[in-house]
C-alpha cells in the first residue's frame, strides 16, 4: 500500500467525550477528581494544535451538542456547544466525526441490539450535523466494533480500526492491560498502518499507538518519557515505509496530570518538526480516505486506457 503515499503520514484521532465515556463507573465527582478541569482541557488542547498548524479528527459523542436534560446533571460535563463552535471554526481545518453517537452506547453490549445501535447512530448524527455537516467518520465506543453495515448505511465512510498488535486484541483483560503496560516500558515502536476495505464504501483506518496513561499511578511506575519515545518511534517507522502513524487520545488523558500538556508540546515538537523536514504529511481521516479513492479511480483509469479490451469485455451489448 506504500505507493499510496509518497511519504509518512500522521492521523491524530481525539476520542472527545467528557462523561459521557465514563459514567458507567464513575460518578461526577470521581470523574472530576480523576480528571481535575477536564472540561477546559478541550480548548487547550485545539489551541495547541491551532498553533502548530495541526489538523486532527475529533470524534464527538452526539449528546455533547445538546443542552442536559437532567437538572441534576452539571452542564460543563455533559455538553460543550460553545467549544463545539470554535471547533468548527478552527484554523486549520479540524474534522469532527462521530464517536458511538447519542450516547456513549458501547456496540457490544447485549442490549445494543441493531434497531437500538441504528437510533443512537441517527440521533448522533443529527446532533452533529449543525457544526458542518454530517459527519463522515467514526470510532467506536473503547474500540467495540460491530454492525460495519450500518456505517455506510449512514453516510459514514470511515472508522478508526483496533491496532493490530496482540496487546490490543486481547481486549480489556487482564492479560492485555499487562501487555501494553510491557510494551510501553521496552517502549515498543508502534507499526505503520495502511487503510483496507471492510465493505464496499467503507474504509478502517487502524489505531497505530493509544497515549498510554499519564495520572500519578501509572507514572510512578512507567515515567513520562516512553510515550514520548514511542510516538517519536512512531514517526520514524511511518517515514521509513511509507505508512501511517495514527496517533489516539482522549483530552481527559492530558488532565489526569499536570505534566499532561507539556508531555502533549513535546510530542508536537517532533511532530512538527518532522513535518518541517518533509518527512511527514499530517492528515484527517477524511483526507485519508479521500486520498485512497483518487489514487484507486486513478489506477482503474490507467488500467482502462493500458487494457481497453477489459473494459470492452464488461460492456452491455
Amino acid at each position: 500500500m506504500a505507493e499510496f503515499f509518497q511519504r509518512g503520514v500522521v492521523v491524530v484521532s481525539i476520542d472527545t467525550e467528557q462523561i459521557w465515556g465514563y459514567s458507567d463507573f464513575l460518578t461526577e465527582s470521581q470523574f472530576e477528581a480523576r480528571y481535575p478541569k477536564a472540561p477546559e482541557a478541550h480548548a487547550k488542547l485545539l489551541a495547541r494544535l491551532s498553533a502548530a498548524g495541526v489538523s486532527a479528527t475529533w470524534f464527538v459523542v452526539g449528546g455533547l451538542a445538546r443542552h442536559p436534560g437532567s437538572a441534576d446533571r452539571d452542564p460543563s460535563l455533559w455538553q460543550c456547544c460553545s467549544f463545539l463552535d470554535r471547533l468548527r471554526a478552527a484554523s486549520p481545518a479540524q474534522e469532527i466525526g462521530l464517536h458511538g453517537g447519542l450516547t456513549h452506547l458501547i456496540w457490544t453490549d447485549p442490549r445494543a441490539t441493531r434497531d437500538v445501535v441504528r437510533r443512537e447512530l441517527q440521533d448522533g448524527i443529527d446532533a452533529l450535523t449543525p457544526l458542518g455537516g454530517p459527519p463522515r467518520s467514526f470510532s467506536y465506543p473503547r474500540n467495540a466494533e460491530a454492525y460495519y453495515d450500518l456505517l455506510p448505511e449512514h453516510g459514514l465512510h470511515c472508522f478508526r480500526g483496533g491496532p493490530f498488535t496482540l496487546a490490543w486484541r486481547l481486549g480489556h483483560s487482564v492479560p492485555g492491560a499487562i501487555l501494553r503496560a510491557w510494551e510501553e516500558l521496552r517502549r515498543a515502536g508502534p507499526p505503520p498502518v495502511w487503510p483496507y476495505k471492510v465493505l464496499p464504501g467503507l474504509w478502517s483506518i487502524p489505531a497505530s499507538l493509544f497515549l498510554f496513561p499519564i495520572g500519578p499511578a501509572r507514572a510512578r511506575w512507567i515515567g513520562l518519557r516512553s510515550r514520548v519515545e514511542r510516538f517519536r518511534l512512531g514517526l520514524e517507522a511511518a517515514v521509513s515505509r511509507r505508512g501511517i502513524f495514527h496517533f489516539c487520545f482522549h483530552p481527559e488523558n492530558l488532565a489526569e496530570s499536570s505534566h499532561g500538556f507539556a508531555l502533549l508540546d513535546e510530542i508536537l515538537e517532533n511532530l512538527v518538526q518532522a513535518r518541517g523536514r518533509g518527512d511527514i504529511e499530517i492528515m484527517t481521516m477524511n483526507d485519508v480516505v479521500a486520498r485512497m479513492e483518487r489514487t484507486q479511480q486513478s489506477y482503474a483509469l490507467q488500467e482502462q486506457q493500458l487494457h481497453p479490451e477489459l473494459s470492452q469485455t464488461h460492456r452491455r451489448p
